[in-house]
Parts: structure tokens; sequence; C-alpha cells
């Protein structure tokens, strides 16, 4: 149920955008609401970027995203839906004479600028679709993965309480006393694991385009035990192989023969055909090609990455978590997630996340700086609105709203970063979470004897932050 704040600030939003009728594409994700709209040049960006509730701004693609902070960004966008809903839904077809019926706007158009308006749009909207592929693919990827932090969340958090339950200068002897407890606790920690595949495969599948239902059951064939019995060109297959990244690419072909065979097949047989042909054509090229190339990719991967953590130590360390937040603005950051996977499945643990974790502490740094220094009390509002979540690992808030478009203060948070990932890398310190968790919490998930080292990394890297921050100054906003 939204309150009066999100119900106010929801309207204000679809203000700013130009209405309801400006908008195709409305979504959220932890922290963002993301809106794609018709007509840019009825967009309102100074006034939007005003709004109280609003973080910071960041275009990526064609996506204008706003700020509002984790939790915020999911009531927002429901609140938002809602008004839609109530009469002011944007019609199928776009008609420039029906443009602001049922629009909130706070500017005047006029009339005769409509089609001009349109048509520059269009070109713009066609030019920075072929522009920008990879920012697309990068989304949609991210779009597999991003419903599935809840339960990545949830079981590392569960399996760093086992941790410091089975550790006797913590818990005493209760691992010994209650094990069928922490057996049962191990279950509840593991079994996104055990379903991961089967997860990726659903999501996957609805962000292709495809039937969910399929995306499943290719993902469970290339999981199924029974693959071990199976003996082919000489070698046993191996269930589960290529993880992640060969269900992303089976269930990217099965879409697409599915799509095809809806095309081709009769009406009157296509719904009994076209998942019969579909799983044996996928399945069969799965099998024979499509898995062994993932395995490949898979082991390159998770191999690669500790070959480099390894044997880079500090300069590589430095150069993964100085570059973090530069990934963040570009988008870029959303192909590291099946890496993440990859390693936990591969190894049970990934030493990459806690590395890129320090940009976050860096961020928190150098707010703290600019809160000390800045006599502009909108800004001392928005960091200390954003400190808490940002120490919790959520740095968007900061970044977007503070160190970025003060400008040195986000070089300076980047350089604290460095710092920290130096020496968590050098320290070889490694969670047993994918992705989902930063900053604080993720001291919870940190594999037994380097939790000291990771929060001790954290806080060399708050300091670092700080430091940079103060030394390289920032002019101080009048507004």
């Amino acid at each position: 149920m939204a309150t009066d704040k999100t119900q106010i600030l929801a309207t204000q939003i679809l203000n700013g955008v130009g209405g309801a009728t400006n908008i195709i594409k409305l979504e959220n994700c932890m922290t963002r609401v993301r809106i794609e709209v018709e007509n840019e040049q009825l967009l309102d960006l100074p006034g939007l970027k005003k709004l109280e509730g609003i973080k910071g701004y960041v275009k990526q693609g064609q996506q204008h995203q706003l700020v509002v902070g984790p939790g915020a960004a999911g009531r927002v966008v429901e609140a938002m839906q809602s008004l839609l809903a109530d009469g002011i839904k944007q019609p199928e077809t776009f008609d420039a004479s029906q443009r602001f019926t049922g629009a909130v706007l706070d500017n005047d158009v006029a009339n005769k600028d409509f089609v001009n308006n349109d048509i520059t749009q269009s070109k713009a909207q066609a030019k920075a679709k072929y522009s920008a592929p990879m920012s697309g693919a990068l989304r949609q990827l991210a779009n597999v993965f991003i419903p599935l932090i809840p339960a990545f969340i949830a079981s590392g958090l569960i399996t760093g309480i086992i941790n410091l339950l089975k550790r006797p200068d913590i818990a005493g002897h209760l691992a010994l006393d209650y094990p069928n407890a922490l057996a049962l606790l191990g279950v509840f920690g593991g079994a996104v694991f055990a379903i991961m595949n089967i997860l990726v495969g659903v999501n996957a599948a609805r962000v292709f385009g495809g039937s969910q239902a399929m995306g499943g059951v290719m993902a469970g064939i290339l999981s199924s035990p029974q693959l071990a019995q199976i003996t082919l060109f000489g070698e046993a297959l191996q269930p589960g192989r290529g993880g992640v990244i060969a269900v992303l690419l089976v269930v990217a072909l099965m879409c697409w023969v599915e799509k095809r065979l809806r095309r081709l097949l009769p009406e009157s047989v296509e719904l009994i055909l076209n998942p019969l042909f579909t799983t044996l054509i996928t399945a069969t090229l799965a099998i024979v090609i499509l898995q062994p190339l993932g395995g490949l990719i898979s082991d390159g991967i998770a191999q690669g990455v500790n070959i480099a953590i390894d044997r880079g130590g500090l300069a590589v360390g430095a150069v993964l978590a100085g570059l973090f937040l530069p990934l963040v603005l570009s988008g870029l950051h959303q192909g590291l997630v099946p890496i993440h996977v990859e390693l936990i499945q591969a190894h049970g643990s990934n030493p990459l996340l806690p590395i890129l974790a320090m940009a976050g502490v860096g961020q928190v740094g150098a707010a703290i700086a600019v809160l000390i220094k800045t006599r502009n009390p909108r800004l001392k509002k928005v960091i200390k609105g954003a400190l808490p979540v940002g120490i919790l690992g959520i740095g968007e808030p900061l970044i977007f709203g503070v160190t970025l478009p003060l400008g040195r203060p986000f070089i300076a948070a980047c350089l604290g970063g460095a710092v920290g990932g130096a020496l968590i890398c050098y320290w070889k310190v490694a969670t047993v979470i994918t992705f989902g968790i930063s900053g604080l919490p993720l001291a919870l998930t940190i594999i037994s004897g380097k939790v000291m080292l990771y929060l001790t990394g954290a806080l060399i890297t708050m300091v670092a932050g700080f430091i940079f921050t103060w030394i390289m100054g920032f002019n101080d906003p009048e507004e």
C-alpha cells in the first residue's frame, strides 16, 4: 500500500516525464525507477532531479533511471502503475493528437511541435538502439539474475550464520549439541544452489521471450543426474557441466527455435508439436554442442579469474575495485553476474565480490568527507539519508546523488576503493555468496578465518576514500 509520500512522489515523477501517455516502459530494480519515454522533449529533468525523494539520476541507453533508494523503488513504481491503471493508460498506437489526454504536465508545448518532435525522437531512439547493442544485451543478462537476488541474499546469510555457529570460540559446543539443527540450516542455505540452473532457465526464457516452463525443462535436462549414466563419443556426460553459462546458451537457442516453429506450424497442431520439436531439437544440440561449449567457457572464466587474483595480487585487486564504479555507470558491471555464479559453482567461494565491494566502501568514506566540508543543507540531507544504506552495501544513492555530481569526490572514492581492493586481493578474502550483498553485511558471508581481514580492509578503504576526498576537494554547490 503506497504511503502519501510515495503517492506524491509517483505523481510528481509522472508529471516530470511528460505524463502517462509519454511512458513506453516502466519498471524498477532494487534502488531505481526505470522509465523509457516516447518523446524526450517532454522530460523535465531539472525538475525531476530536484524532487524530494530523488537521490540521483542516470541515463543508460533509452532508460531514464531515478535513484530513490532500496525498497522505495518498488513502492514508487507500484504507485505509478496504480495511477496508470486509474484511467491514464497509454494507447497501443501512438497518436500525436492524443498526446496529452489524461496526462499531467508542468509545461505547455505547442501542438505544432508534436510531429517534428516525434520524428526527431524516433531517429534518436533508433540511433541509440543500434549504437549500444552491448548495453541492451547486458541489461537482458541482468534481468535474468536480478529476480534471484533475494534468494542469494538469504542463502549467503544463512551460510554465514552456519559458519559462525560452527566456531567453538563464538558458539561453543552448539554445533555438537544440535547437529540436526545445523544440518537443517544447511539445507535452507544450499537450496538455491541446488535449483540454480532451473531458476536461471525459467528467468532466461522469460527475458528471451520463450516459454518459461520450457526454459526450466532445458535447464533440468542439462542438470539431470541420469546424464552420468550415458556415454557419448567415448566420454561419459557430466550433469550440470557449464553451469549457468550453458543454461543461458541453451535457453537462448530454445527460445529461437520455439519462435520459428510457432510461425511455421499450422495453428491446429502448433500447441502440441511445438514443445515436442523444440525439446528434441534444442536438447540434442545442447548435449552435443552447447553444453560442452558452455563447459569450456565456464572453466575458462573460473580459472582465469582465480589465476588473475592469485598471481596479480595488489595490482589486480586495485584495478578491479578502482574501475568497478565506472563499470556501474556504464552498465557493464551486469556482465560480471554470471562470473560470480560460476566461481561459486566451480569452487564453492567467490574471491571477486569482496574486492569489488571495496568500491562501495570507498564511496562511504568520500561521502563522509563531503558531509563534513559542505555547507549546502540540501546536500547534507541527501548524504545523511544515503549513508546508512551505503554502509549496508547499496551505494547508488551516494554515487548518483553525491560523489558523481561533484566530480572529484567520485574519483577520490574510486582511488579509495582501489586501496581496499588491493588489500582484499592480497589477503585472498573470499565469500560464500554470489552477489546481492556488499558493504558491512558481506562480512557475515566471508569464509572462515578471513572475516577480520575483510573488516580491516573495509575500514582502511573508508579512511582512504575520506582522505583522498579531503585532499582533492570539490566545488561546494550553492544549489
